[in-house]
C-alpha cells in the first residue's frame, strides 16, 4: 500500500529501509550529520512541512514530523518545493544536480556531500523504493 508523501508515516518508514540496506550502509559508513527535510508549497501542495532525520555511520534514528524548522537543530536543512521532491523520489531528477543547481537548497558543510555523493545518492535509491502517494 502507498505511503502519503509527505507524512511522519513516509519519513519512519524511510529511516526503517535505510536501517534495512546495506548498500547505504556501506555508502554512508564514515557519514555524521542528521538531517531537516523541508517540503515548501508550489502549485501541487499548500503548506510547509518540516521532517527530521538522524543520519549516523550508515544507520538511521529519531525520524518524525516537525511543527517547523526550529523544533529541531540539525546539521544540514534541506530544502525544496513539493514537486521538485517528487521529481528526485520518482528518479527524474539528479539530486546532486539539482544541490548544485539551487533547485534543492542545502544549508550546512556542502563539502561533506560532495565528499560523499554515494551516500546521498544511496539515501535517495532507498527513499525512491518506498511505494508513494503524491496524492495527485
Amino acid at each position: 500500500m502507498a505511503i502519503k508523501f509527505p507524512s511522519e508515516e513516509w519519513i519512519k518508514e524511510l529511516c526503517v529501509r535505510l536501517n534495512a540496506s546495506e548498500s547505504y550502509a556501506q555508502a554512508a559508513a564514515n557519514w555524521e550529520g542528521d538531517q531537516l527535510f523541508v517540503i515548501l508549497p508550489d502549485d501541487s501542495y499548500s503548506e510547509t512541512s518540516y521532517y527530521y532525520i538522524n543520519l549516523r555511520h550508515g544507520k538511521a534514528s529519531d525520524a518524525r514530523q516537525l511543527r517547523s524548522a526550529g523544533e529541531q537543530k540539525a546539521l544540514f536543512t534541506t530544502s525544496a518545493p513539493f514537486n521538485t521532491w517528487r521529481r528526485v523520489l520518482e528518479g527524474r531528477l539528479d539530486p546532486i544536480s539539482a544541490m548544485m543547481s539551487n533547485k534543492i537548497k542545502l544549508a550546512g558543510n556542502m563539502a561533506q556531500i560532495q565528499r560523499m555523493p554515494k551516500a546521498t545518492v544511496e539515501l535517495v535509491r532507498v527513499a525512491a523504493s518506498i511505494d508513494t502517494d503524491f496524492g495527485s
